[in-house]
């Protein structure tokens, strides 16, 4: 099996290789390896796989970072849309792309790096890593966990894998299910400690940045905020803003490439439409119903101007994160493929969300959350105290986690 694997990662880079021909972040994945290391003193390592995983791991890297201000913090990504927007983080001392998984490049990097420990979040399993520590005996913690019955772990064929678990010190998961899947393998050091998205997205809530530029193109009126969007998505919206003229429109696309952002404005009404960087404040802009963000960075605090969220993804391979819109209050609406999510599951549980398959369904989401004052109210109290509910985490790992008896 280890021989499968290995096979299987130099396959991946052979087909990174070919597709950084002409795919961009194909081309910033390579050239990110390349990157020069130098060697550290002893350091706390944090690794995300990209800009999710940071910003759901951020809280617990924020209370060590806080705690323990003479250690060296390291912080690697796998994918470019981390490594490039977080790059200059002042919560790290050096942020690194994750060189690709063998024997010889863990070695190698455990040796540069010199941690006392390793925290990973969620998702990223890498053979050679999880072995080269447990090999030195420096502590791996998993935070934010989450398991699946459908995952490799849990199969016949899963034995590397389930190896690759036996080498983490201590999983601290998001619920139940994962706790009684890991001690199915057994797996037993594991913590139910809920899901640090939640204590991110709650204090964000609690002190967003100001966005003043939103604020006046938003000019007090009413807002629906549709955040992650693919094409899928934006065609449904686009046949629902002509029916609410009083409403401002902010649209922010997962994907903020040129021709992906002209293509957006395309969709609507001549003048209708304004790009967030071209934004003036003056009189025609402010008479645009539409704002289409096209920066990565924001979408976040956009959330504080909003009464309504959908969230991009669903029709696709997932939605994306709804926590954000949540934390404010906001309803949220989204495509059919969430059952990966417990929270999108929660909030539908709840009532103060819709998933929706088409067009119609959309709009009769949007005509019960915009006419229907009674329901709207109870939507708004109901996801908000969710996640208010769902935070503390952190204080569950950080408990945990003693880093001057390491």
């Amino acid at each position: 099996m280890l021989l499968l694997y290995n096979t299987g990662l130099k396959l991946y880079m052979l087909a990174i290789y070919i597709a950084s021909f002409f795919n961009s972040k194909a081309k910033l994945w390579l050239k990110g390896r390349k990157q020069v290391f130098k060697y550290e003193d002893k350091s706390i390592w944090f690794h995300f796989a990209s800009l999710g995983e940071f910003e759901q791991g951020r809280p617990v890297l924020e209370v060590l970072r806080r705690q323990h201000p003479d250690k060296r913090i390291i912080i690697t990504f796998f994918s470019p849309s981390g490594y490039e927007i977080r790059k200059n983080t002042p919560l790290a001392d050096a942020v690194y792309y994750l060189p690709l998984d063998s024997a010889k490049n863990a070695q190698k990097f455990i040796d540069t790096i010199n941690p006392e420990l390793a925290i990973f979040t969620k998702y990223e399993y890498w053979y050679h890593y999880f072995n080269e520590l447990q090999k030195r005996n420096i502590p791996l913690y998993i935070i934010s966990g989450i398991f699946r019955p459908e995952q490799i772990f849990f199969k016949w064929y899963g034995g590397l894998h389930r190896k690759m678990l036996s080498f983490v010190m201590r999983f601290f998961v998001q619920d139940e299910q994962s706790k009684q899947l890991l001690q199915h393998i057994n797996i037993t050091n594991v913590t139910i400690s809920g899901d640090t998205r939640f204590d991110r997205v709650w204090a964000n809530a609690q002190k967003p940045k100001p966005l003043p530029e939103i604020a006046e193109f938003v000019n007090s009126r009413k807002v629906f905020i549709a955040g992650s969007t693919w094409p899928e998505d934006e065609k449904l919206l686009a046949g629902i803003i002509k029916d609410y003229p009083d409403w401002k429109f902010i649209i922010a696309p997962h994907e903020i490439n040129e021709d992906r952002i002209n293509n957006l404005i395309h969709l609507f009404p001549s003048n209708s439409a304004i790009k967030y960087s071209q934004f003036k404040s003056q009189i025609s802009d402010l008479r645009s119903q539409i704002l289409i963000i096209d920066n990565i960075g924001m979408l976040s605090s956009l959330y504080q101007y909003g009464q309504i969220a959908y969230i991009g993804g669903g029709f696709g391979a997932g939605i994306h994160n709804t926590l954000e819109a949540a934390a404010f209050g906001l309803p949220v609406i989204f495509g059919p493929n969430y059952s990966k999510f417990k929270e999108a599951r929660d909030i539908i549980t709840l009532k103060a969300g819709f998933s929706i398959a088409d067009k119609t369904e959309l709009a009769v989401a949007v005509n019960a959350l915009v006419n229907d004052e009674q329901f709207y109210t109870y939507a708004h109290k109901q996801i908000k105290k969710y996640v208010e509910e769902h935070t503390g985490a952190t204080h569950t790992i950080i408990e945990h986690i003693n880093i001057n008896n390491q």
